[in-house]
């Protein structure tokens, strides 16, 4: 069994910020970006509540070949109403040409963002940017059997490796397409919720010692499957054997971090 990696990259505020020049920060039209290029988690309170934001914009924009299945993003809004107070919940598509890349560095990944990006926050509306890549990240070690299949690197930006998603699945006679892409997006936009400690702050311990902003809760959502081994597939092959659905979900403790900080 290979080892599947779910990365979550945590960029400070001051190194994002030092990648963009100023001209960046406004769109032509006079949208100011700033508040879409902060640290992951820092608008976790933003996303779960509706005292700043009542609405929530999901762009997802995706390499042409690449869409998610519309069985995934029913599913990611699913969780996301059952997670968060927004009711007011829109998802817009953005088919992309390839970069022809063989691997992204999650800088390149950045860059795609700030050429193609166009949802940002404005007035009553909080923007998610979520780019569905056909090439697999620098990181990925193939000796190792290492993937990567998600990445968060800012408070409203994430990143899912589709290729490497759906090279995964077709792997598995028990497993769909589905099950790989909605366990790593909800995963990853657990982050952007806040967890494990990540801007939600914990009600009590609940965080990996051995893997950082990680639940430590057998079966939750938000375990950090790399370092527990046998990787994402094992786990999900496992919970569609013994509960006939393969997708885990949050555990108590996450939940009531996300109670705790205004989410449900």
């Amino acid at each position: 069994m290979k080892k599947i990696r779910i990365l979550t990259i945590l960029l400070t505020i001051g190194l994002l910020l030092n990648c963009s020049k100023d001209s960046d920060i406004t769109t032509p039209a006079g949208i100011d970006k700033s508040a879409n290029l902060l640290a992951t988690g820092d608008s976790a309170n933003d996303i779960l509540s509706n005292t700043i934001y009542s609405r929530l914009l999901i762009e997802a924009a995706y390499v042409t070949g690449f869409r998610p299945t519309t069985e995934t993003m029913n599913n990611f809004e699913t969780y996301l109403r059952d997670r968060t107070f927004k009711t007011d919940i829109q998802i817009v598509y953005r088919e992309l040409a390839s970069p022809n890349e063989e691997t992204l560095t999650l800088q390149e990944i950045a860059d795609l963002e700030s050429e193609n990006r166009t949802a940002y926050n404005e007035g009553e509306t909080l923007a998610i940017y979520i780019y569905f890549a056909d090439a697999p990240s620098d990181s990925d070690d193939e000796d190792e059997g290492i993937v990567t299949l998600g990445a968060v690197y800012r408070n409203t930006s994430m990143v899912i490796h589709e290729g490497v998603v759906r090279k995964l699945a077709n792997q598995s006679s028990l497993i769909t397409i589905s099950d790989v892409e909605t366990s790593t997006l909800n995963h990853e936009f657990g982050h952007l919720f806040g967890l494990v400690d990540l801007g939600s702050a914990m009600v009590n311990l609940h965080e990996d010692p051995d893997a950082e902003n990680h639940c430590d809760i057998a079966g939750c959502l938000m375990r950090g499957e790399l370092e527990f081994g046998g990787g994402m597939m094992g786990v999900l092959e496992k919970s569609k054997l013994s509960k006939g659905v393969a997708v885990p979900t949050l555990d108590a403790e996450c939940i009531l971090d996300l109670q705790n900080n205004g989410g449900r």
